[in-house]
């Protein structure tokens, strides 16, 4: 089972819901229509560099979830290295300039130019400027709501 440990993060939307889940660190911020905010609080253990994993044997216990009326507008999960570049961590809210771009970009992107905007990502969590301030793990997923066409 330890081959297996990891924290686990996951969202799910509809047009009538939303539902956001998480063991460990990381975190996810969304925007239901209100701006944004952190779903969950990101989960840390006793000591630094120590959360809870989904193999824990009271993992159904530790789990948190969180649901919202309506789809997610704007979504963002990333691992425990990119929380201190995405998060005001005094008061535990998005720090919306490190957002805005990744969310502005995926918008506006045309379909084919989707797979590009994977590569400009990897590239600038490898940046000197991302390293600097983390050495930790950097996941990022971005995902921005688009309506289907009307009745």
């Amino acid at each position: 089972m330890r081959d297996y440990a990891c924290t686990f993060i996951g969202v799910l939307s509809s047009p009538e819901a939303t539902l956001v889940f998480q063991i460990g660190d990381g975190g996810v911020v969304l925007d239901t229509g209100d701006g944004l905010e952190v779903a969950v609080e990101p989960m840390t253990g006793e000591y630094a560099n120590m959360t809870h994993f989904i193999t824990d044997e009271r993992a159904g216990e530790i789990v948190v979830a969180k649901s919202y009326q309506g789809p997610a507008l704007r979504i963002a999960a990333f691992s425990d290295g990119i929380q201190r570049l995405a998060l005001n961590l005094a008061d535990n809210t998005p720090h919306e300039p490190f957002f805005a771009p990744f969310f502005q970009g995926l918008a506006k992107a045309p379909a084919d130019q989707i797979g590009r905007l994977q590569s400009l990502l990897a590239a600038f969590l490898g940046s000197g400027p991302v390293n600097e301030r983390t050495d930790d793990d950097k996941s990022l997923a971005v995902a921005v709501w688009v309506a289907g066409p009307g009745p």
